[in-house]
């Protein structure tokens, strides 16, 4: 079958749509990311129709695996999206949970916090990410540079470079920042 030719495509494309559906909504019990992975997995065959290879077995199983890698892959994801929102909750919970505490230590930290947030968001796109991935998700390097889709020392140089911007910002204030600074610095060790 050769999958370059349109016609040979939409025929099938036809065929095994519906499978290769069944399988995503299997794993991701969500009907629109279930369409999805069927596009992604038959915009990715016409891009490179010569992936396939009919030696090696069905263009049905094919369709099937490529969907169930594909489903699997938006689903582990989303765990981790997960993991990093209950992580940032955890420390939202942690820090807003004090009353016991003097207000002038309180205004205190939430100065030192916001400034801190005011550094991130003076950085890059592609740095704060990686910075914030690092610090609040708990992730490292390397599963940054796998969810952004770059090479691992590029998602090193992201957090690096962010955290080394974020210091100039934070070293040229006042000196009640110098906690948010000291936590900053312990990024790097991650």
């Amino acid at each position: 079958m050769d999958l370059s030719d349109p016609q040979q495509f939409s025929d099938a494309y036809d065929r095994h749509h519906r499978a290769a559906y069944a399988t995503a909504y299997r794993i991701s019990s969500n009907a629109a990311q279930a369409q999805d992975v069927v596009q992604d997995v038959f915009l990715r065959l016409w891009r490179r129709p010569s992936s396939f290879d009919a030696r090696r077995g069905e263009l049905g199983s094919y369709i099937r695996l490529m969907a169930r890698s594909r489903a699997l892959d938006l689903w582990r994801e989303a765990q981790s999206a997960g993991r990093v929102s209950d992580r940032l909750k955890l420390v939202v919970d942690r820090s807003d949970g004090r009353t016991d505490e003097q207000p002038a230590a309180q205004a205190e930290r939430q100065d030192g916090r916001n400034t801190a947030f005011a550094a991130l968001r003076t950085l890059p796109e592609p740095q704060r990410e990686a910075v914030v991935l690092a610090y609040w998700g708990g992730l490292t390097a390397d599963e940054i540079a796998q969810r952004a889709g770059v090479p691992l020392g590029t998602a090193k140089s992201r957090i690096r470079l962010g955290l080394a911007k974020m210091r100039e910002t934070l070293v040229t204030t006042e000196d009640g920042v110098v906690s948010a600074l000291s936590r900053v610095g312990t990024l790097e060790a991650a």
